[in-house]
């Protein structure tokens, strides 16, 4: 009896040391970082051409928030836009028991009205590299934007090892006003928005301020605003770029004239390495790349970044990778890469495919699915109106969002006919232009069943345009999908899926669906909220091209009052 009364008081000692040793790590590791953000409109030249941009504390790219894995982050946002909404999306945060937090107005909250001060609060649960956004109206592409960088636990070794560890944000960048293109995209005879003027690296570029029509009082080549970014690096050492890119429109390449990268991380899943001369990134995608400083050090490289799959008059954005000590600004003795054809698909398909998860870190996905959900991306016209639809539906925001619509049960604020799980494959051709290009509105929703398994087809086809498929990066809220595969033409339900990458395919939450081809994606429908699916170009989204999903609405905590004040969620909200 003493014994074995011995034998149990031990093993409840041993036990209380592992809860103390367990309380101790946790509590030095999971840290609350406060953020305070005031966001304005501040004219700005980050091309040397003199525009509104919108700034948070002064700066666009606003800062880095910079946490690690596990920390709480609180970001107190003050709306100084004067006669704007707003919110904030932290894009590749799954949100998991905040789906209030996740910043989609229409969708998660109301809009942060001028003057209000909002407070984001949500947890950072896997380390890799993130990005944030304004989702309201086109102001993303008014310069509301940044990066996240989680970091690993103390402790913890990351697959692969560098020196320095250091940011860039690729966007591009338009002269004209946000309301502008907006105004244009809803009008009839609809303006598109055109090409970007230029391409920023991490906030800085060069527009050509001698170029004719051009006003000179408003373009200063001489400004120290638009010097080109530099990143300056020690000969002999590794460094580990994160790089993320939140165009409104572009595709890129990006590539440093004469080194290699490595490829090690996407979207925050460790990638199995591989070598490639230019990086092909899609505007919500995110990198980590290696590449040694292993070149000539008497002189600098160029960084450069280019439009891919589109037809683009942008000048390529230019930096200066710097090998101290020469003088950061000082010119490289070269003429600037030219990049990739932005015609050349393979290339970019072939990056696609050559991303797999890393062999250690491997998430094995369910061997099969519960839904499949086909989604064909056209362009169409809705009562003349230019749109984009999935599967003919185009999408519209509901004036009162979704998840407090569907948690206080105020189901006649938005249509209850679910949107189509596929189109008419037999008979549609993806290669021509539509015989019938209307197409309808609606603001239904797909609701998926909690913790089941679906699978998305996105399927391209031809735009109004003959002979043109556009690359659409398509961005999940909420959750990290498989990708399954990539496919040209038109996919076939009973073949194609028999030659799915179940195997180790990559996590992401961001993928592109290349002209004419298609992507299939696989993800838990086991994070309870409403989450948005959209093409992350910035008119295309505002033009319909969305869908937003339902899971597990009744396992959601009770909702906060301040994501409460518009549509019929005024009666709830008490200021």
């Amino acid at each position: 009896m003493v014994e074995h009364f011995h034998h149990q008081s031990h093993n409840f000692v041993k036990f209380l040391v592992l809860c103390l040793l367990f309380l101790a790590a946790v509590s030095v590791e999971a840290r609350v970082r406060h953020h305070k953000w005031e966001v304005k409109y501040e004219y700005k030249s980050p091309d040397c051409f003199k525009k509104l941009s919108i700034s948070i504390n002064g700066k666009t790219p606003g800062p880095t928030i910079v946490a690690q894995q596990g920390d709480t982050i609180i970001v107190e946002v003050k709306n100084s836009l004067m006669t704007e909404n707003l919110a904030i999306h932290w894009h590749g945060i799954r949100q998991i028991g905040t789906p209030w937090a996740d910043g989609t107005e229409g969708i998660t909250q109301c809009p942060v009205v001028p003057g209000d001060t909002f407070v984001y609060k949500f947890v950072v649960d896997r380390p890799g590299t993130y990005l944030y956004h304004a989702h309201y109206g086109m102001q993303r592409q008014a310069g509301l934007q940044g990066m996240i960088k989680v970091l690993v636990p103390n402790g913890i070794v990351e697959p692969f090892s560098y020196d320095h560890d250091r940011n860039i944000l690729l966007t591009d960048w338009y002269h004209k006003s946000t309301y502008e293109q907006a105004a244009g995209l809803a009008s009839l005879p609809f303006v598109w928005v055109g090409e970007p003027q230029s391409i920023l690296i991490h906030g800085k570029g060069r527009f050509n301020c001698s170029a004719p029509s051009t006003d000179a009082t408003l373009c200063n080549a001489t400004l120290p605003q638009c010097t080109p970014f530099t990143l300056t690096v020690v000969p002999g050492n590794t460094y580990r770029l994160r790089i993320g890119s939140l165009t409104a429109l572009a595709a890129l390449s990006f590539e440093i004239e004469g080194h290699n990268m490595t490829v090690v991380e996407a979207d925050g899943h460790y990638v199995e390495p591989f070598v490639v001369q230019n990086l092909f990134i899609y505007s919500g995608e995110t990198y980590s790349v290696l590449i040694k400083a292993d070149q000539d050090p008497t002189r600098n490289y160029w960084a450069s970044t280019k439009v891919v799959s589109r037809n683009s008059a942008t000048p390529n954005g230019l930096g200066i990778f710097n090998y101290y000590p020469n003088h950061p600004r000082r010119r490289p003795p070269t003429i600037p890469p030219v990049g990739p054809r932005w015609d050349e698909v393979a290339p970019r398909v072939a990056q696609s495919v050559a991303i797999k998860s890393h062999k250690n870190f491997i998430h094995t996905p369910p061997q099969t699915s519960d839904r499949v959900i086909v989604m064909l991306n056209t362009q169409n016209r809705v009562n003349g109106f230019m749109r984009w639809s999935v599967n003919n539906v185009s999408f519209n925001m509901p004036h009162t969002p979704y998840l407090i619509a569907l948690k206080h049960n105020l189901l006649h604020t938005f249509e209850q006919t679910p949107p189509p799980d596929n189109y008419d494959h037999e008979n549609y051709d993806i290669f021509n232009v539509a015989k019938n290009v209307n197409a309808t509105t609606s603001n239904s929703i797909y609701r998926l069943k909690f913790n089941t398994t679906v699978d998305i087809i996105l399927q391209n086809a031809n735009t109004l345009n003959p002979n043109n498929s556009e690359t659409h990066p398509w961005h999940l809220h909420g959750h990290d999908f498989w990708v399954l595969g990539y496919g040209n033409g038109k996919f076939n339900q009973s073949i194609d899926p028999k030659n799915y990458n179940l195997v180790n395919p990559i996590m992401k939450n961001t993928i592109p669906v290349h002209p004419y081809g298609w992507t299939a994606l696989r993800f838990r429908a086991d994070n309870p909220g409403v989450w948005a699916f959209h093409c992350h170009i910035e008119s295309h989204f505002f033009m319909g091209m969305g869908v937003v999903f339902e899971e597990g609405i009744e396992k959601v905590g009770k909702l906060p009052t301040s994501i409460m004040g518009c549509g019929e969620s005024k009666r709830f909200h008490r200021p």
